[in-house]
């Protein structure tokens, strides 16, 4: 598909081609003003400190194995390598090992049909796990990165029998309930941004025109279904409260946020805090231009629903995820500061305060609400690790 408009083009040095090397940070210090970097020094003195710290304590969590946590999920060691590589503090924790057993441990997953998984959510664990292999940048997994390439793209939907979910993408077939057979806007966003990281890292230039390539266009239709915003999307669930215009749900007919009852009676569903990022997210990667409607209501939502004390919508629930995200979305879409409730917030740096905070003196994060894994010290540290090396360039 030919970009609509890519004026995020540039941002991708930040938030896509990031997953492919380190230099990214140096791409984002570049576009900051020196004086905010200057003044800002303590702040990221003590980031770079909780950072070292989270650091050291994710690189003592791996087993024997080369795994960290769930064996049966290998998204979490890639995550877990991701936050390594990403953290330039390898030297100082000596995390080369780790990363040696980790990518190791991931190979060992590597399915014939080109997947990276181990029994289920295969769409999820290939997809986190071909953007740790990008990051890595091992010319000994130019296949695995192909194939994981060609695996995502196939499970793109385009024959269901609700036609509302075609263009998505799943947590894919293999060992999961048939709930999760049908796609989401979480499973859309991750495989979105791998597969844009590998069109950049351009790691098969010579079979480049004949490469599979996903329907880009197919995607954004989905990811349009899932937005509350009657005017791009006349479903009969849509709202049309202006509390909800421009947020996300998390599949077209579905919110973890919930139902709202509006005139009539008649059923509308809620918008949630991580959905509406990952919504904005999948219009980035699929270069949609900035000043599109839907990409402006998106912000929209966002800025009025600005908080770091939940998730909107979904209270505790995958609250470090919402973090995660949020970081990226508003890197990606050049967001300087939210004006919310008559005050602006200037959000990089509220939301570095708030994980320097909620960290434990031993250097993990943990949410005490277990939704979506989220008691999963190796995961929610994370989350926390890659949120603060997105951010820490603009403070």
């Amino acid at each position: 598909m030919k970009s609509t408009a890519p004026v995020f083009r540039t941002t991708y040095c930040i938030v896509v081609s990031f997953t492919l090397s380190l230099w990214y940070i140096d791409c984002a210090i570049a576009v900051q003003p020196e004086a905010k970097v200057q003044a800002n020094g303590s702040l990221q003195h003590e980031v770079a400190e909780t950072v070292a710290r989270g650091a050291r304590w994710l690189a003592a969590q791996q087993n024997e194995t080369g795994a960290w946590s769930d064996p049966r999920n290998p998204a979490i060691t890639a995550l877990s390598l991701l936050s390594l590589l990403r953290a330039q503090v390898t030297e100082s924790i000596n995390a080369t090992p780790n990363i040696q057993k980790g990518f190791s441990f991931l190979r060992t997953h590597v399915k014939p049909d080109g997947g990276i998984y181990a029994e289920g959510l295969s769409n999820y664990n290939t997809a986190i796990a071909l953007l740790a292999f990008l990051q890595l940048g091992d010319p000994q997994d130019a296949s695995i990165i192909r194939h994981a390439k060609d695996f995502l793209i196939r499970q793109q939907a385009d024959q269901m029998v609700r036609p509302e979910l075609n263009g998505g993408i799943g947590y894919g077939p293999t060992g999961v309930s048939p709930k999760r057979q049908h796609p989401d806007l979480d499973n859309t966003m991750i495989s979105l941004e791998a597969l844009r990281a590998f069109e950049l890292a351009e790691t098969t230039k010579e079979n480049t025109s004949k490469s599979s390539r996903l329907d880009w266009a197919a995607a954004i239709a989905f990811v349009s279904r899932c937005q509350n915003l009657s005017a791009t999307n006349p479903q009969e669930w849509v709202s049309e409260s202006p509390s909800e215009r421009g947020g996300f749900v998390y599949y077209p007919g579905f919110s973890n946020a919930g139902e709202l009852e509006e005139k009539g009676g008649r059923k509308a569903l809620r918008s949630s805090g991580s959905m509406s990022y990952a919504g904005l997210l999948s219009f980035i990667y699929a270069d949609v231009s900035k000043q599109d409607q839907r990409i402006q209501a998106a912000l929209g939502w966002l800025q009025n629903n600005f908080t770091l004390e939940e998730n909107p919508g979904l209270g505790k629930q995958g609250l470090y995820y919402y973090y995660h995200l949020m970081a990226k979305a508003l890197v990606a879409s050049e967001t300087q500061t939210f004006e919310a409730a008559g005050k602006s917030h200037d959000w990089a740096r509220e939301l570095a305060i708030e994980l320097i905070n909620r960290q434990d003196a031993s250097g993990f994060w943990l949410n005490d609400t277990g939704r979506w894994m989220e008691k999963d010290a190796a995961l929610v540290t994370s989350y926390g690790l890659l949120t603060l090396e997105l951010i820490r360039p603009r403070l």
